[in-house]
């Protein structure tokens, strides 16, 4: 199959000019994995990792073991050990707000110090990005897409949906067709992290095979406890100079024992939300005291009246 028109080149067709009449140095290659470690500072993206995302223990064992494989390849390369470049295709599963698109772009960093893409940028897209409307349509969207995440990682979320065998006049396997080609053909520009609930994943990649013989590692997101949302909680607080008085925090751990029941949780994300919530209502109770001297604590604190106004502690309707 010929190349297709959108082919950018990737660091296998990269030159190093020297300047004339002066023979570039040979640098010597790395003797130890420290050395390697400080050449390409990996490690600093793995202990970012640890201490953005609370949780998420096997991801980011998962994580490290595949940077230490690319490490080792990497000593191996530079030692004229050839091989054939291991396959980085990757497929993240969990539900929403697990953190699955910041792994995503801390693993496009690795890649990148590591050699293994060129610009290390992260291209985030859904279904719509996609799929077209029309017969001929997916396949130039999808191209488009592939241009821009050249030399980076192409972030597909829900990507179950980019297959709908029940409607027969859906467009999605034009896009497919289209990975399925870059995948392969340019996998040493391009990886391609494709994401997704657990269940929908297993059936989209059981009706799609050539998707899923191109995927090397799969990466289970598993939902935080309860102490962990409570921790994530109070760091995106802080990360906005707010917190909770102690009222408050107790109220915020009594309403996610009640919200991580309910239909639509979605982890950090419904955190996030519960929050934003939490601060339109204090907003409200310093604006309806117009006259009184506010300090910086009361502009900062959070008290328990903002979280247990939620809906969430409403009583439950008679049956």
């Amino acid at each position: 199959m010929s190349a297709p028109a959108y082919h950018i080149p990737g660091r296998s067709q990269a030159r190093t000019e020297a300047s004339p009449g002066v023979p570039a140095p040979a640098a010597a290659p790395p003797r130890t994995i420290a050395e390697m470690l400080a050449a390409t500072q990996v490690e600093a993206v793995l202990d970012e990792l640890d201490r953005e995302l609370i949780g998420l223990a096997p991801v980011k064992q998962r994580i490290r073991e595949i940077a230490a494989l690319l490490v080792v390849d990497r000593m191996r390369a530079a030692h004229g050990l050839q091989a054939q470049p291991p396959s980085l295709h990757m497929c993240f599963t969990g539900n929403p707000g697990t953190g699955k698109t910041t792994v995503a772009l801390r693993m496009a960093t690795i890649l990148h110090r590591l050699g293994y893409v060129r610009s290390g940028h992260l291209v985030a897209v859904g279904r719509d990005d996609l799929v077209g409307q029309y017969i001929g349509h997916s396949a130039p969207k999808t191209r488009e897409v592939l241009k821009r995440a050249m030399g980076g990682v192409l972030f597909i979320d829900e990507a179950y949906t980019l297959y709908r065998p029940e409607n027969e006049r859906d467009y999605g396997l034009e896009a497919i067709e289209v990975l399925l080609q870059v995948m392969e053909s340019q996998r040493e520009d391009l990886v391609v992290v494709l994401a997704g609930y657990q269940q929908r994943m297993d059936v989209f990649f059981q009706s799609n095979p050539g998707l899923s013989s191109r995927i090397a590692h799969h990466l289970a997101f598993p939902d935080y406890a309860e102490p962990e949302l409570l921790q994530i909680g109070e760091r995106m607080l802080a990360a906005q100079n707010y917190r909770f008085d102690a009222g408050a925090r107790r109220a915020f751990e009594e309403y996610l024992a009640l919200r991580v029941t309910q239909p639509h949780f979605a982890n950090a994300r419904s955190v996030r939300n519960a929050l934003d919530r939490a601060r339109l209502r204090q907003a409200g109770r310093l604006y309806a005291d117009r006259e009184r001297a506010l300090t910086r604590e009361d502009l900062c604190t959070l008290a328990e009246p903002d979280i247990r106004a939620s809906r969430v502690f409403a009583p439950a309707p008679t049956p």
